[in-house]
């Protein structure tokens, strides 16, 4: 009896104890994820460097961190200095009525009257819907340009962020095997159970993120070079756009092409917008409808439904990195089922099943 209270009592204790670094960690929950991401995204570089050096374990790590910098982060730093900048200039040019966002909208609700009485009949004031858009520029803008004091905030918070997940990343790749082992024999599921369920999330961690940044940076590029080639303004800034819109799945980068190629109907330069629609529907949207199911769905093996949704939903509640975590949570969900499924109602994987009538 003495015994049973005292293994219970470390339990209660171990699961307060485990709660509250949780709650330690919780700020820095998204440097965590990251390092695990680039971790597993990265490691078979790292495995490749310790073939040809396996006593210099932090040789090895130290190079594929370095690695890592010049191939991803440098670059999105990069680009995030040349995307502030234009955003900036395109904002000052809206301040200046260099660029009149009122006539132009007014333009493009001349062009279409017929949309104006399809949204009257539906009830929306589309002179209160023009003045909340320009609001809306206009505050991004003034963000851009003149809230400095928290820009800099933001930045420095940014690259405390950067520097905890490029320090931690280089642990995971030193020790990462060992933090695997060490895992797999703390949790309490069962050791195959365990392994699988790290499989699950090595699988679509690497999918997902890698998946998603192909299609995203293949989407920006493209849209940002038919913006070069029309010379339409800003177009690193909308390509950008486009890359970041892109991350969810079916619309994405068509909130940006669409209503441009409309504005360009609207001024007068059909040549113009023809071409981006064109190009919008033939090759942007294509590059979405065809390489997020091969590259996402497939390496998840999760269906297209699913994937929309947790991308969304991840969105919604993580921000940007939810475009990874969403199918994560989503696989890791299904994963368990899978497994209670099996060994405790001894019943067929049915969704596996079910994809294969289908």
């Amino acid at each position: 009896m003495h015994e049973r209270l005292e293994r219970n009592s470390f339990i209660i204790a171990l699961l307060l104890v485990s709660v509250g670094f949780g709650l330690l960690l919780k700020p820095f929950f998204t440097p965590i994820f990251w390092a695990c991401a680039v971790a597993l995204i990265f490691h078979p570089l790292n495995r490749y460097f310790l073939t040809h050096m396996p006593n210099w374990r932090n040789l090895a790590a130290l190079l594929t961190l370095t690695l890592c910098v010049i191939v991803v982060v440098i670059p999105l730093l990069l680009v995030a200095s040349s995307f502030i900048n234009e955003g900036t200039a395109l904002y000052r040019k809206i301040q200046t009525d260099e660029i009149n966002l009122s006539q132009s909208l007014e333009q493009v609700r001349n062009a279409f009257p017929r949309f104006n009485a399809f949204m009257d009949h539906l009830g929306i004031d589309l002179e209160q819907l023009k003045q909340r858009l320009m609001s809306g520029v206009m505050s991004a803008g003034s963000f851009l340009a003149k809230n400095a004091l928290a820009l800099g905030q933001n930045t420095l918070n940014f690259f405390i962020s950067l520097g905890l997940m490029l320090y931690l990343t280089f642990f995971l790749f030193r020790d990462g095997n060992r933090l695997v082992d060490l895992l797999i024999r703390a949790l309490p599921l069962g050791d195959e159970r365990e392994k699988m369920l790290l499989d699950k999330f090595a699988e679509v961690t690497r999918a997902t993120i890698k998946g998603n940044l192909v299609v995203a940076i293949t989407q920006g590029l493209l849209g940002g070079t038919i913006f070069w080639i029309l010379d339409l303004p800003g177009p690193l800034l909308w390509g950008v756009i486009m890359a970041l819109l892109s991350l969810l799945p079916a619309i994405g980068a068509g909130l940006i092409w669409f209503p441009a190629a409309l504005y360009l109907y609207a001024i007068g330069n059909p040549s113009k917008a023809t071409v981006l629609m064109l190009f919008g529907f033939a090759v942007i949207s294509l590059v979405d409808n065809v390489l997020r199911p091969i590259l996402v769905g497939r390496d998840t093996k999760l269906p297209d439904y699913i994937v929309l949704f947790s991308t969304v939903g991840g969105l919604l509640m993580f921000g940007i990195s939810g475009f990874a975590i969403g199918p994560l949570l989503a696989a890791l969900f299904m994963a368990f089922w899978q497994i209670f499924m099996r060994e405790f109602l001894n019943a067929p994987d049915a969704l596996s099943n079910g994809e294969k009538e289908l």
